[in-house]
């Protein structure tokens, strides 16, 4: 079986992790799969969005922890960081494309973190998030103790990866971590409306707006300033700017072509 089963249609990569007897816990050949689903996603132009969903009652229950070998003299758990999340986690945040996250159950451990690295977060209302790395006496990874204290402030970033508590779909929402919780039988539609939307949208200008919005956490606003006018001055050589600009005099909505 496909551990990530792989589709292309209307501008939408839809990538559905597919272990669902493990809930979806990533194994090597797992994050292989993903690592080359993004390499498709940046290569081709016809990829416009990518839609990320788990299949069965669960998103990811984070790594598989039948792959590790604890009888090991020396065990380094930095080494699949190096060579397999980090990498995973750097690409998605730097895909000048947006990347969309339809949590549809249990987000934990890596599989929380994988979900926060994505642009955009609609979770089912059934759904829940949990730093589950303390339980056995790690530490948050994939991007997790960078993720949560913008997303949810440093207190509550502290006491869910201390405690290991389940943080409801619900609460994730109130508290700014994911953009908006759904009810469990609306979470494909609503997650798949989203991704047309943002498929048909201008592909260059959401890259750069989502470039822009992550380079914020650690620029001054003058050097955001900056940056904004570099990014306009590009984007507005585009041909979806003059679309756009052309759509609103006339008075009709705007078929963007990514350019």
């Amino acid at each position: 079986m496909e551990p990530v089963l792989v589709s292309l249609e209307a501008g939408v990569l839809r990538l559905t992790l597919n272990r669902p007897d493990t809930l979806n816990a990533f194994t090597v050949a797992m994050t292989q799969a993903l690592a080359a689903a993004f390499t498709r996603a940046e290569a081709e132009a016809a990829v416009r969005c990518v839609l990320i969903t788990g299949a069965g009652r669960g998103f990811c229950a984070g790594q598989d922890l039948t792959e590790r070998d604890m009888n090991a003299k020396d065990i380094d758990l930095g080494g699949g960081l190096d060579t397999r999340y980090n990498p995973l986690v750097r690409r998605m945040r730097a895909l000048e494309k947006p990347i969309v996250c339809a949590v549809n159950g249990v987000a934990a451990g890596a599989g929380a973190n994988f979900a926060l690295a994505c642009d955009l977060v609609i979770a089912a209302r059934s759904a829940s998030f949990i730093q589950a790395f303390v339980k056995i006496g790690l530490v948050p990874d994939c991007g997790g103790s960078y993720f949560l204290p913008r997303l949810a402030g440093t207190q509550r970033a502290m006491a869910l990866a201390m405690t290991g508590d389940r943080l409801t779909a619900e609460d994730a929402e109130r508290w700014g971590v994911i953009w908006k919780c759904v009810d469990d039988a609306n979470l494909k539609s609503e997650a798949d409306k989203l991704a047309l939307q943002l498929a048909s949208g201008p592909t260059r200008s959401l890259g750069l707006i989502k470039k822009a919005i992550y380079a914020s956490a650690g620029n001054t606003l003058s050097a955001q300033l900056d940056m904004e006018r570099d990014l306009q001055r590009e984007i507005g050589k585009g041909k979806d700017y003059r679309e756009g600009v052309a759509a609103f005099l006339e008075k009709r909505k705007p078929q963007f072509s990514g350019q």
